[in-house]
């Protein structure tokens, strides 16, 4: 049995509400980068956890936290989620912090099969910089926006 965790963007699951949809359906369907597993081998998703956010250049470690999580929980395999392999600028710092914190568990960078990275990151960028209605619009009194 592969025992699994997944990390992902923190700005696509908690401001963008992904709910790693995809990433668990080809984990469950074996594509993707879940693919090259074992077809005889059970896949146990232990557990699905987003990144701690923009660590800085001086804090990567900041990531262990989050990672810890899973790792104590034993997992064989830590994927990188497509959002966290497309979008993250610190992607590759990580998994280089990871690695040397947990030399046992695999790290893979991918979930399910990527789209083209460059319609994902425009497509990012326009729903976190949309315009909102907020809690000082509503304070103020401003109509919403419709």
């Amino acid at each position: 049995m592969a025992r699994i965790g997944i990390i992902t963007c923190s700005n696509c699951t908690q401001d963008l509400d992904c709910a790693s949809v995809v990433c668990l359906g080809d984990m469950r369907k074996r594509k993707g980068f879940f693919k090259d597993y074992p077809a005889d081998e059970k896949l146990d998703l232990v557990g699905i956890i987003n990144c701690s956010g923009c660590p800085t250049v001086g804090a990567p470690e900041k990531i262990l936290r989050r990672v810890r999580s899973v790792a104590d929980f034993r997992i064989d395999a830590l994927h990188f989620s497509f959002c966290m392999t497309a979008l993250c600028p610190f992607k590759k710092k990580y998994e280089e912090v990871i690695r040397a914190a947990y030399p046992e568990i695999s790290i893979v960078m991918g979930t399910h099969e990527p789209m083209d990275t460059k319609v994902l990151q425009n497509e990012v960028k326009n729903l976190l910089c949309a315009d909102r209605y907020t809690m000082a619009d509503s304070i103020k009194g401003l109509p919403k926006k419709q």
